[in-house]
């Protein structure tokens, strides 16, 4: 049966996976994916981001096969194949370096507890708990990621993705309507 799709080329192949034949994408995986793995190690040396960029191209084929089928010659069908690839890097490079700058929060106890933390602690009285709900929503986050959390301004300003100036400035105003509201 392979010999029957022996003589079709990446084109026609490309137009038989488009009406679902599994045969024809077999052999078009068969031919094409020793050529796009060595492109892709050109460019990247992650043998496992290959492999993941690879697979998802494979799927894409197969999904949008259709979209290229009709207009496809020998040359394009190649040419289509390594731009899904090529976009399929990119994307995985992007997944990476969001992965590596989002950093890891490292926190660590108190010594003294401060007095927002005391107080919480002994429970929240029906004059707090009501002061803390008449403040905007900004500035109980900023509050509670310091004062319940106990994280620093800057990792505050990570988890809320604000800068750290904005979280200190809130966390001012938070602490000022606080005292206002209890006094």
């Amino acid at each position: 049966m392979r010999r029957s799709l022996d003589g079709l080329d990446e084109g026609e192949l490309l137009r038989r996976v488009a009406r679902g034949d599994r045969r024809a994408f077999d052999e078009l995986y068969r031919r094409t994916a020793p050529w796009l793995t060595v492109r892709l190690r050109r460019r990247c040396a992650d043998r496992d981001v290959v492999a993941e960029v690879l697979q998802e191209t494979y799927l894409a084929v197969w999904r949008s096969a259709g979209s290229q089928a009709h207009a496809s010659t020998g040359g394009s069908a190649l040419g289509w194949l390594w731009t899904i690839a090529a976009h399929r890097l990119v994307d995985a490079f992007r997944r990476r370096a969001r992965q590596e700058r989002v950093p890891t929060v490292q926190t660590f106890p108190t010594v003294a507890p401060a007095a927002e933390e005391e107080a919480l602690a002994g429970g929240i009285d029906a004059d707090l708990e009501r002061a803390l709900l008449a403040l905007p929503a900004e500035l109980r986050q900023v509050l509670h990621a310091m004062v319940l959390d106990g994280l620093t301004a800057r990792e505050t300003s990570l988890l809320l993705g604000v800068p750290e100036g904005t979280v200190k400035t809130r966390a001012r105003r938070a602490r000022i309507a606080l005292r206002e509201a209890l006094s």
